[in-house]
């Protein structure tokens, strides 16, 4: 058997017939396998050892300290432990003079002392590297009862604080308590297996870091850059897109297509025929839109004013502004009434149903519908559904050959004559990542009835409604795919 030890034969690796590269740890006269906590092989010459055989003092955390204006004796806390792992002394409090003399000569930092931040959340872990340089002034330096202290020879201190960094994420997810304050022990720290090379290698080994450090930062930077980058680049990319179509830039105009204008005079035709029948209440103020000279004017109740402030981008002459409400009947669902023992017991969807192009139906609500609020409150195959609350704004088309009901927060758009649907769920796809909804310009802040009844919308034709929608979806599949 060939058998190598460190400090005091704590840590043994056996090389047996039976146990080949078994690391086995004794403590006492009890021998245990830690092979399967070994974070990985080491060369020959190398040792592995736990971090507390190598401290010089005692791993622990600092006292809770009082504090005082001024003083003969600085208290090193949390916040001074910078994330590049320099420290940050102008930050360090006064220790009251009523408390120096409970802190013995060996509890005040020292030249190479590592830090160990062993509380609080984002920094639980983070590890930071003590010199006299740091304090300027010379001035006695106890630490606080957020950090916790490892001493090591000083030969080897700058080793072990690398090692400690490749532990920080580690380090950080040992943290014990509640999300608002976690807790490192000292234990945790103390336990930690440390490679130990020959003095020499060690040497080399962090003259080798600290050459590739700065390449190794710019790199961290570039590889950041280009995360946010990708992360950001298909949304970005979605918005471009939708950005081009809303304005008329997508797909060519074709003169041939029949304008906008004749499809908004049938789309009101439509609903006059329904206010007729009595199914609709006729507008109290009709808004009609019309462009002079490029310019955009707003007609109600026989009076005309310039809408050119509310309107974001100029539209081909095929197209034209108007109100949402002009184009789509829209009302909310029933909102939920304990006092409510009338009507049949039905299925509804909240906002927690509706999501972008989408609808998770797997837990369903009931409660009572009468047969008027069934009507009013269902929706079937091609209706455009907008939350009005929750994640404002954000729309999917019912696409099911079954109908639903739906409750007061969600709004159901559908329209007076045919239109492709499609081409307004991105509108307001777009407006929502724009902020036009929610935000400034022709935005809202809400989406009551009345608010998405004026929001202000452009109108193609239909024939190219169905071609921009047709393109929209060819390109999201290379957008989804980056």
């Amino acid at each position: 058997m060939c058998v190598w030890q460190w400090c005091s034969e704590e840590i043994t690796k056996y090389i047996s017939d039976n146990l080949p590269y078994a690391y086995c740890e004794q403590i006492g006269k009890e021998i245990r396998d830690i092979s399967d906590e070994i974070p990985f092989e080491i060369p020959d010459s190398w040792e592995w050892c736990r971090l507390s055989d190598l401290a010089i003092k005692e791993i622990k955390r600092g006292k809770s300290p009082v504090y005082a204006d001024s003083g003969s004796v600085l208290v090193f806390a949390q916040k001074c432990n910078v994330k590049t792992g320099r420290i940050n002394i102008t930050l360090a409090k006064y220790l009251s003079d009523s408390v120096i003399s409970k802190y013995p000569q060996e509890e005040y930092m020292q030249d190479r002392d590592i830090i160990v931040n062993s509380t609080g959340t984002g920094t639980l872990g983070r590890i930071g590297l003590y010199s006299d340089r740091d304090n300027p002034n010379n001035l006695p330096l106890v630490p606080d009862s957020h950090v916790t202290i490892v001493r090591v020879c000083k030969s080897i201190s700058q080793y072990i604080y690398y090692i400690l960094k490749w532990y920080q994420p580690y380090l950080e997810e040992s943290g014990e308590g509640s999300t608002k304050q976690k807790e490192l022990k000292a234990d945790r720290i103390k336990e930690l297996f440390i490679p130990i090379p020959p003095l020499a290698e060690q040497h080399r080994i962090v003259a080798k870091i600290e050459e590739l450090l700065p390449y190794i930062e710019r790199y961290g930077k570039a590889e950041e850059h280009l995360t946010a980058l990708n992360t950001t680049f298909p949304e970005a990319l979605k918005k471009s897109i939708l950005q081009e179509a809303v304005q008329g830039k997508l797909v060519p105009q074709n003169p041939d297509d029949e304008p906008a204008s004749v499809l908004l005079e049938r789309i009101r035709a439509e609903k006059q025929a329904l206010i007729k029948a009595g199914k609709i209440r006729k507008d109290k103020h009709e808004s009609a839109i019309i462009t002079r000279d490029k310019i955009p004017y707003e007609i109600i109740d026989g009076k005309e004013r310039c809408i050119a402030d509310e309107v974001p981008f100029e539209l081909p002459e095929s197209w034209c502004w108007c109100r949402l409400g002009t184009i789509f009947q829209h009302n909310t669902g029933k909102a939920l009434n304990s006092s409510n023992h009338q009507g049949t017991m039905m299925q509804y969807i909240t906002t927690s149903n509706l999501y972008w192009d989408r609808f998770e139906l797997d837990k369903l609500k009931e409660m009572l519908f009468t047969d008027s609020e069934v009507e009013k409150c269902t929706v079937t195959k091609g209706d455009l559904l907008v939350c009005e609350g929750g994640d404002i704004g954000r729309a999917a088309i019912w696409n099911y050959d079954y109908p639903m009901r739906i409750q007061n927060h969600i709004h159901r758009l559908r329209s007076y004559a045919p239109v492709e649907v499609y081409f307004f769920y991105y509108v307001f796809y777009l407006y929502k990542r724009a902020g036009l909804i929610g935000g400034k310009g022709i935005g809202i802040q809400g989406l009551s009835s009345n608010a998405i009844d004026k929001l202000l919308i452009p109108l193609p034709p239909l024939a190219e409604q169905k071609k921009i929608v047709a393109k929209i979806e060819e390109l999201m599949q290379y957008c989804d795919k980056l």
